[in-house]
């Protein structure tokens, strides 16, 4: 039902739009400016009219490609004689001037792609005699003119490729004598006579001829005579059908090397399909993406030197054990699918791969395979590699000691099974490989304890792909004992349960260079985990739960596991919940060049966690909680840096948290991932989401004065801290030392010597009866080194009143200690003459007279009411305290001694 005016119209409407729209959003940004770099300019991308002017003379290759030329003229390529190279395609250029080449008569390459070139005159390419390269692909040729590149003497390649050729006739008489490749394809040559090729018949040198894409219905005897030199030939997608025979009797003639027949259209392959090609020495024969679902008996019988053969994305239903008779040459065998193709099933019958003696290359990648026994590769006694990756077949999920039997006689070197549903192995299950270098086991069901029979008779493995196998996998201490020579073990996504091992299962690895635990849950590990292997050189842990272990708090301290890895280059934490660094946890590794811990919790870093790693290249820190970039943290990593991706933190924009960085940015010449822009500030609110490239460091000196202030202040501050807590603590200390230090060096007393001999006793001691086991044991005893007291009892002669005593007793002492208790302020005697007579003597004589030795606290009003003292009477070196602590006894005995030597004459107020 035709559609009316309204719908029509606008049916129209957006088909104009999307023409007129859509190549221009496809062309992308338009150049402004040709980029010059030594000889060569690239002018390409611009939307150019005219060849520019302004270019330097001298250069030799011009690109001036997508653009909107028309015409080439040569005037406009005078300024640049000397060009070599001149790429014009993606033009509109319509036809080419005789005089280009007369102007351009040193060029070698023209390139003339996907133009509207329709016509070539003899004349057009008459001077062009040095040129080598001609790309006329995509123009709209038909070569009605005779003979145009006759005088193309040097050209070596030749593109005509999709035009509007219907012959492969390009000239009447033979021309083109140092072509080397020649391309017809997608053009619409339906036959290939017998003469077309004539006009090559001196290109001795012709090897390679692309006639790809073209509909031919007939092939004509002898067209192939005159380039019989030919090594190469492409007929992909050509609809050859019944012309395949016809085709390689032609070129039995020939010394054809590598035939490619893809998307033919070749369903069957029959006895006679290739025949003639038997007198040739075809070396490389490619049949893929055709519907081929036979092949027959004695198919290959015509192709002894065959080398390579490619049936990949066939519908090979059934191998037969003939298949393959008469390739006892062949080298490479391709039977792989297209990934996600249905594929028929295919069945393989016992001893079918027994003929390819020399085959070293079995790839089998994306098939189904009903089944393979004990002799499905029986016979292959020169195999070296076998590919059966995402390979679809029931016997290969359970591995054992019989799965590849057939396979023993083979010096197998690399084995893939990545994707073919492995749920166990077996022990000695790859024991038929001894020279296997590379096992490969990714993406499987793998679910078991690895004892390390598994790996029996592998003593040459030095590569195994373990990754991705649903995490089933559990480790043992054993597990690569059988493999020491490995090189490269990847792990990730397969592993279960703890790496708390002891001994580690890599401790037998010390040849390792690569090791991939990521995407394992790994929350616990020891230290030595990765002890002697000072080979390592990649580390890809990232994306397991290390956090705890890398805590401060953690019970024993940081699990430092990186110790001894001296020559890592590569280590990628990733996602592993860090949220801080031990300061020693990369100590040693001097080698690092790439470290990654993108997606962590990290914020503030310790000043020296990256003190070793000066040689580092690329930083990847992205997706943390990072608000500071600070010198004394990152300095030295960032040295060397070729690479920084740090982009989605909080980032801090004050002078203190970024102002250095900003700098750095601003001068390095490092590759910055997503632009210097992508950093963007979290605070302060001025700077909210704003990129930290728009912080204004000029701010930064005003406060230089305020911050110098600032930390004077904050050092006077602390110092009074520390000096008043010293003091607090530990000011007896001071006090004792530096009495030591003045008194003893310089003599302690300034007793005169006469003043010495007026007095019998040094002090007249006054204490209450329950004191004196104290006076005993803590005063007596400094009478063994010059001291005398006198003491109540001990002192006083017989027959003599207590009062005359005590009188004539403290006149023959020069000092009077109390020891002050709360017993002695009780006592009335203390209370009466002995403290009015202690009164007297200073007020009389001298306030270093008297001195108050306190072994309890007692308030100086008590002190006042009892004594008639008050300790404002007394100096300060008079006024002793018992201390509480023992060590303190000897600065007390010190400060003794000095009071009991202090003169009382010269003191006097």
């Amino acid at each position: 039902m035709p559609l009316s005016n309204g719908p029509r119209f606008l049916c129209w409407l957006i088909a104009m739009c999307y023409m007129g729209l859509f190549p221009l959003a496809a062309a992308g940004p338009v150049k402004t400016a040709c980029s010059v770099q030594g000889d060569s300019a690239d002018c390409s991308h611009m939307r150019l009219k005219e060849i520019p002017q302004d270019l330097p003379w001298n250069i030799t290759h011009l690109d001036v490609s997508h653009n909107i030329l028309t015409s080439l003229h040569a005037a406009s390529l005078a300024p640049y004689a000397g060009l070599l190279h001149l790429d014009v395609g993606f033009n509109s250029i319509t036809k080419l001037e005789e005089a280009l080449c007369q102007t351009l008569g040193r060029l070698h390459t023209l390139i003339l792609e996907h133009n509207e070139v329709h016509l070539l005159k003899e004349a057009d390419l008459s001077h062009c005699v040095q040129l080598t390269v001609l790309n006329m692909a995509s123009n709209k040729l038909k070569m009605k003119a005779a003979d145009p590149f006759a005088a193309l003497e040097n050209l070596m390649t030749l593109d005509v490729s999709k035009n509007m050729l219907v012959s492969a006739m390009l000239g009447s008489k033979p021309q083109l004598p140092s072509l080397v490749a020649l391309t017809l394809s997608y053009n619409a040559i339906s036959t290939l006579k017998k003469d077309d090729f004539h006009f090559l018949s001196r290109s001795t040198s012709l090897r390679v001829l692309n006639l790809s894409k073209l509909p031919l219905k007939q092939v004509e005897g002898g067209c192939f005579k005159p380039i019989a030199n030919i090594t190469f030939l492409s007929m992909d997608k050509c609809n050859l059908g019944t012309l395949t025979t016809k085709l390689c009797t032609e070129l039995s003639e020939t010394a054809i090397k590598t035939l490619s027949l893809q998307d033919t259209g070749l369903v069957r392959l029959t006895n006679t399909t290739f025949k003639g090609l038997e007198k040739t020495n075809l070396t490389f024969l490619y049949l893929a993406n055709n519907t081929m679902n036979t092949i027959e008996k004695g198919a290959f019988q015509w192709l002894p030197t065959l080398e390579i053969l490619n049936l990949e994305n066939n519908n090979i239903k059934h191998l037969t054990k003939d298949a393959f008779q008469g390739l006892q040459s062949l080298k490479t065998l391709t039977l792989r699918q297209v990934r996600g193709r249905t594929s028929p099933t295919t069945l393989i019958d016992d001893f079918t791969f027994s003929p390819l003696v020399a085959l070293e290359s079995l790839i089998l990648e994306h098939t189904v395979i009903r089944s393979i026994t004990e002799n499905t590769f029986t016979g292959l006694t020169s195999l070296q590699y076998l590919y059966m990756d995402w390979c679809s077949c029931i016997s290969l999920r359970i591995i054992n000691n019989k799965t590849f039997v057939s396979l023993a006689a083979s010096p197998l070197r690399v084995l893939n099974l990545t994707g073919t549903a492995i749920s166990q192995i077996g022990p000695g299950a790859f024991s038929a490989f001894p020279n296997l270098t590379t096992l490969s086991l990714d993406y499987n069901f793998i679910s078991q304890t690895l004892t390390g029979r598994e790996f029996e008779g592998l003593g040459q493995l030095e590569q195994l792909f373990f990754s991705n196998n649903r995490q089933m996998v559990v480790l043992t201490s054993r597990s690569f004992v059988r493999v020491p020579g490995l090189r490269i073990l990847m792990l990730g996504k397969t592993l279960t349960g703890t790496m708390d091992l002891d001994p580690s299962p890599f401790g037998p690895l010390t040849n390792l260079n690569v090791l991939d635990l990521s995407n394992n849950n790994i929350a616990n590990i020891n230290a030595q985990m990765l002890d002697g292997l000072v080979n390592l050189m990649v580390l890809k842990i990232q994306h397991n739960n290390l956090a705890r272990i890398w805590k401060s708090a953690n019970i024993g301290g940081p699990v430092l596991f990186l110790k001894g890895l001296g020559n890592l280059t590569i280590l990628d934490m990733d996602y592993c919940g860090l949220d801080e660094i031990p300061i020693d946890a990369l100590a040693g590794l001097k080698k690092l060049k790439e470290l990654s811990f993108s997606g962590n919790l990290l914020n503030s870093l310790k000043d020296s966690v990256f003190q070793d790693v000066l040689l580092l290249q690329e930083l990847h820190l992205q997706k943390n909680l990072i608000t500071a970039v600070r010198p004394q943290v990152f300095k030295q990593a960032m040295a060397n840096l070729s690479l920084l991706d740090m982009g989605r933190n909080p980032f801090d924009c004050t002078c203190e948290s970024i102002l250095w960085f900003v700098t750095w940015l601003n001068t390095t010449t490092a590759n910055v991932t997503g632009g210097k822009d992508q950093f963007t500030c979290n605070t302060p609110l001025a700077y909210f989401n704003r990129t930290i490239m728009d912080f204004d460091t000029l701010s930064c000196k005003d406060s230089t004065p305020f911050q110098a202030l600032y930390i004077l202040s904050s050092t006077v501050i602390i110092a009074l801290m520390l000096v008043a807590l010293l003091v607090r603590f530990h000011g007896w200390r001071i006090q004792f030392y530096w009495s030591i230090l003045v008194n003893r060096t310089l003599g302690f007393s300034d007793a005169k010597v006469e003043e010495g001999r007026e007095f019998e006793f040094d002090a007249y001691v006054i204490h209450a009866d329950e004191d004196l086991k104290w006076v005993e044991r803590s005063l007596l005893p400094l009478e063994n080194e010059k001291y005398v007291f006198c003491m109540e009892g001990r002192d006083f002669l017989p027959g003599t009143s207590r009062l005359e005593a005590i009188v004539d007793n403290m006149k023959k002492s020069r000092k009077i200690l109390f020891v002050v208790t709360e017993s002695l302020l009780k006592d009335h005697w203390c209370r009466g003459f002995k403290a009015h007579h202690a009164l007297h003597q200073v007020m009389e004589d001298s306030r270093d007279s008297v001195i108050l030795v306190f072994l309890q606290d007692v308030h100086d009003y008590r002190l006042s009411r009892s004594l008639f003292l008050r300790r404002g009477m007394l100096r300060p070196r008079c006024l002793l305290y018992w201390p509480v602590h023992k060590e303190r006894v000897p600065a007390f005995h010190e400060k003794l001694h000095i009071a009991l030597g202090m003169t009382n004459n010269t003191l006097k107020p």
